[in-house]
């Protein structure tokens, strides 16, 4: 059951759903076969390394190997939930006379005139230098819901920021 929260603000119930984009799932399953194929390696060679090393007891390297490979299994079933639920935002009947999440968004900064855009996208996918922004980064948060001529004002570290939307396409 797709619950109309988790579709547009990126966000998840039990993580039942995980909309990205195509590119986006792609991205999760190859991070995903790299932890695997390369990094689980890489950590399996380490701890045999300091296991070689004997007193296990007062080993700093298999200490540091133990807690990494740890960490690696933890990313490994998140990213492998992840994909399970994965839901193509393209193949959603999302309308396009608001700002959700896949939207591209045209904004004019009131201060200055200056014209900009964003693509509202989950955060498992943001690249700010792409301009994707993540749905809830303060600017992605600010543009849910907001249709073309509606203003948004968004506190950010150096202070408010002030915006028009004056475009929103697929």
């Amino acid at each position: 059951m797709l619950v109309r929260g988790e579709l547009f603000t990126g966000g998840s119930r039990f993580m039942s759903n995980v909309h990205v984009t195509r590119e986006g799932e792609r991205k999760l399953h190859e991070e995903l076969r790299h932890l695997k194929e390369v990094q689980r390696p890489r950590i399996l060679h380490a701890l045999q390394e300091a296991r070689r090393k004997g007193d296990l007891s007062e080993n700093g390297e298999y200490d540091a190997a133990k807690e990494a490979q740890r960490n690696l299994q933890a990313r490994i079933n998140q990213l492998e939930v992840m994909v399970r639920n994965v839901r193509i935002i393209e193949d959603q009947n999302i309308a396009d006379d608001r700002a959700y999440i896949g939207a591209r968004v045209e904004l004019e900064d009131i201060e200055n005139g200056e014209t900009l855009f964003y693509i509202l996208v989950n955060e498992v996918e943001a690249d700010f230098k792409a301009r994707k922004i993540s749905t809830v980064s303060p600017i992605g948060k600010s543009l849910l819901g907001k249709g073309v001529g509606d203003t948004v004002e968004v506190t950010v570290p150096k202070g408010t920021l002030r915006y028009r939307v004056t475009g929103i396409s697929r």
